[in-house]
């Protein structure tokens, strides 16, 4: 089942249930807290088992015109079984029903790691296009790749 997640606690509560359970992709404990604070902010939208969350995603506005797909995380247990295409359809519409023209996605550049190369297909699977690699906006080991897609 899916919910959209107003209350700003729960928001938090949520956000850190998922991350913390993801430590391949959210292990640097300051990145991890950066997310779960500003989660708080954002357009949420969770992914529940037996009302237990499985999965969340945010979205956050970058500019008039766009939205960024800002966080996230989906349970290891529930991979593979549609949760993120479920949860990413939903934001989409979001943002479309709001009046944004693209949707964009920061992932670290496909070829680093294995988990991330992961995320990276998921992404392009999902429509995203690449759009540009900055290679020292995290670190230079961590090279920022960015996706975008039309909204319209």
């Amino acid at each position: 089942m899916l919910q959209t997640i107003i209350d700003t606690a729960e928001k938090r509560k949520i956000a850190r249930r998922i991350l913390e359970a993801l430590p391949e992709w959210f292990g640097i404990p300051e990145a991890r807290e950066n997310y779960i604070r500003e989660s708080a902010d954002e357009i949420m939208v969770a992914s529940f088992d037996n009302d237990a969350p499985n999965g969340f995603l945010c979205l956050k506005e970058t500019g008039r015109e766009t939205v960024e797909l800002a966080v996230m995380g989906v349970l290891k247990e529930y991979h593979r079984k549609g949760i993120g295409t479920k949860l990413f359809e939903a934001a989409k519409q979001i943002a479309v029903e709001r009046g944004y023209s693209f949707l964009q996605v920061k992932t670290v550049q496909m070829g680093r790691y294995a988990e991330y190369d992961r995320t990276n297909r998921f992404y392009l699977a999902l429509g995203f296009k690449e759009f540009e690699v900055i290679p020292t906006l995290w670190d230079e080991c961590n090279p920022c790749q960015i996706y975008v897609m039309s909204l319209r």
